[in-house]
């Protein structure tokens, strides 16, 4: 083809035909600069294409994250729930109740000393933080959300902090100095594993007499009822804000 194009320009030089030619070799220019353009358009659509599977497969795996965080927060929320119970029960023997069931009384007392922090499972975020590929993310509403559960998760883990600090203080502190805590783990475990672990050794009656007279104790499983509420309404905000993403993500996975 080059070669049949040579030959016309030739032949059109020979035979002085310069004005045919200049309008030839503005046509060829022009076919050239043509065919530049069509290659850079698909480069360029290729380009746009391996981008948006690039986003396809980050949402894809932000929504896995999602679904994973959704259940981890549903199990805590349950078993604070259940502490924060366990806390209002342990009240009760402070303001006069007879403490008659010693072993209930200390497992409802050891389900809250050993309290878990929440870790959110962001390793996609943080991927496309780190390697810079946010702007990936071309929904600017799925940027939004995202950015905001990442914010509430930022409160959530300012308020267990909090938490951590008054357990220090009011709960591990004082029951390190004022109980022999060997029976009180040994009893505990025996008890929550249903006689497969620990051991059986009865308490004596009066092993929670200066417990139950400390006010610090006391002050602990107040702030165990008010701080575990507090963290499973954060929490819960959590999962909401997550639920609106996923589907946000579905939406955005569907678009032809």
């Amino acid at each position: 083809m080059i070669k049949f194009f040579r030959k016309i320009r030739q032949k059109m030089i020979k035979e002085n035909k310069f004005s045919k030619y200049l309008i030839y070799a503005i046509g060829e220019i022009a076919l050239v600069v043509i065919g530049i353009l069509i290659a850079l358009q698909i480069n360029n659509n290729n380009d746009i294409r391996k981008e948006r599977q690039k986003e396809l497969r980050y949402l894809e795996n932000i929504k896995s994250d999602l679904v994973v965080n959704i259940d981890e927060m549903n199990s805590y929320i349950k078993t604070r729930i259940d502490q924060i119970e366990a806390a209002k029960r342990i009240l009760e023997y402070f303001e006069g109740k007879p403490l008659t069931d010693l072993e209930a009384f200390n497992a409802d007392g050891l389900s809250l000393y050993s309290w878990q922090r929440f870790y959110q499972n962001n390793n996609t975020f943080n991927e496309l933080v780190n390697s810079g590929n946010l702007a990936l993310l071309t929904n600017e509403g799925i940027k939004k959300r995202l950015l905001d559960i990442e914010l509430l998760n930022k409160k959530y883990k300012a308020e267990e902090d909090h938490f951590r600090f008054d357990t220090e203080n009011n709960l591990y502190k004082p029951i390190y100095a004022t109980m022999d805590l060997n029976p009180m783990i040994n009893n505990g475990e025996y008890y929550f594993s249903k006689g497969k672990s620990g051991s059986h050794k009865p308490f004596v009656d009066d092993i929670f007499v200066d417990f139950l007279k400390n006010t610090n104790i006391k002050n602990g499983f107040v702030l165990a009822v008010l701080e575990f509420t507090t963290l499973n309404g954060k929490m819960q905000n959590m999962i909401e804000e997550s639920k609106h993403l996923i589907k946000a993500i579905d939406d955005e996975l569907r678009k032809p």
